[in-house]
């Protein structure tokens, strides 16, 4: 088991007023699985990201990633978990302009304290195997959106986490460059690279083995099943 969850409740407190965004949501996610997570704005599923992502920290509850207790932790051992155990990959990219391809996917390597030479080296074979090998000494500007998030994709997987989380990945993107990243993502999965989604979009969710909706920071349906990538033109394409 990746991710334990145990009545775990984030409360935000906003003057006099305490907002609720996650109730006592019980959850378990193994090594390896594919997961969407859906639910309408204010539903609570981009709060739950962060949790999951150690973006921040339950109110109250248990959050055991990879068998760290997360509410347990301060803010730099947070950190140091974040930065070993998940890979982030965000529907804006974040790529730091001034920066080129490669220096954005050696930066969470440079937290990590890994040397100069074994950053660039492993920076390429990412780059090699999202197909951007050419592109290591452009930035960010001079290439596509679905390149753009590439980048991002091989950023997410520098240091070997177990998790990668994205956020809504393909909602900058046409339907046939979203197709191609989603194409990625599933490579991740079947390399045994455990990949949660949030998404709003039901098509991007048929790529996953199991949908988790949200509704008012409940849990309302979990539901397991085999994938249907769409079978449209671009997937044929691809496949």
């Amino acid at each position: 088991m990746l991710i334990d969850v145990q009545q775990l409740r984030r409360v935000y407190t906003m003057g006099e007023t305490e907002v609720v965004a996650l109730d006592r949501i019980d959850l378990q996610i193994d090594v390896g699985e594919f997961v969407s997570i859906m639910g309408p704005s204010g539903s609570g599923k981009s709060t739950f990201m962060h949790l999951l992502g150690c973006l921040d920290r339950p109110t109250t509850g248990r959050f055991i990633l990879d068998g760290v207790g997360v509410e347990t932790l301060d803010d730099l051992q947070l950190s140091k978990l974040r930065n070993q155990k998940v890979g982030f990959v965000f529907q804006n990219f974040n790529l730091i302009p001034q920066l080129t391809v490669v220096e954005n996917i050696e930066l969470p390597m440079l937290y990590a304290g890994v040397k100069r030479d074994e950053r660039r080296e492993r920076a390429m074979q990412l780059l090699a195997a999202v197909n951007l090998a050419q592109r290591g000494e452009h930035r960010p500007n001079e290439l596509s959106g679905g390149e753009r998030q590439r980048v991002a994709i091989a950023r997410s997987l520098v240091n070997k986490p177990p998790l990668v989380l994205a956020d809504e990945p393909t909602g900058n993107l046409d339907t046939k460059t979203g197709v191609e990243i989603m194409h990625v993502f599933r490579k991740l999965h079947e390399m045994g690279t455990t990949v949660i989604l949030v998404t709003h979009d039901e098509e991007v969710a048929r790529w996953s083995h199991r949908v988790i909706r949200m509704r008012d920071g409940l849990v309302e349906k979990d539901t397991q099943s085999e994938a249907r990538p769409p079978e449209d033109a671009a997937w044929q394409n691809l496949g």
